[in-house]
């Protein structure tokens, strides 16, 4: 069993940065729509998966073409985390898609705000932060209910 998890983790963590890496435009960046941010919803279903989610986007912040922050591998990393352990303890897919739009657009925009514009950290914290909330919406809501519940219906995390 703890095989299974380890390579059901890897094979997550492997999905979240490779698809980030495929879509790096978009991915990185003050504007992102980091589609891999779908698999957050995952924990929902499976609460160990919040192990291959966190590495996956340690491994995506790690890997950005556009040069390592090391804000945003620390800060990303603790977002996506924290958002997935909160999404495992929601009991419908909706309230699951809740917490990464919060930790996202809080702990993102702060460190954006810091990073871009301290000067104007306050005003430039609350545009930073509705928009990467905004940005998060969209893929949590659009894609990964949809996600969490088509690998809900087909058992693909079933612990058999």
């Amino acid at each position: 069993m703890k095989a299974k998890k380890l390579v059901t983790n890897a094979l997550i963590a492997a999905l979240y940065a490779g698809c980030t890496l495929a879509l790096a435009p978009i991915s990185y960046g003050v504007m992102q729509f980091r589609v891999s941010e779908a698999l957050t919803l995952l924990p929902f279903i499976r609460k160990d998966t919040v192990w291959g989610i966190t590495i996956g986007c340690l491994l995506a912040n790690l890997l950005n073409p556009m040069g390592v922050n090391p804000l945003d591998v620390v800060f990303g990393t603790l977002a996506t985390f924290l958002a997935a352990l909160v999404t495992a303890r929601c009991k419908k897919a909706w309230l699951a898609a809740i917490p990464p739009v919060v930790s996202n657009g809080i702990i993102i925009g702060a460190m954006l705000a810091y990073t871009l514009t301290p000067d104007a950290f306050m005003a430039s914290f609350a545009a930073f932060g509705v928009q990467i909330a905004l940005e998060e919406a969209v893929v949590c809501f659009l894609l990964g209910i949809p996600l969490a519940s088509l690998v809900k219906k087909l058992g693909i995390l079933n612990k058999k």
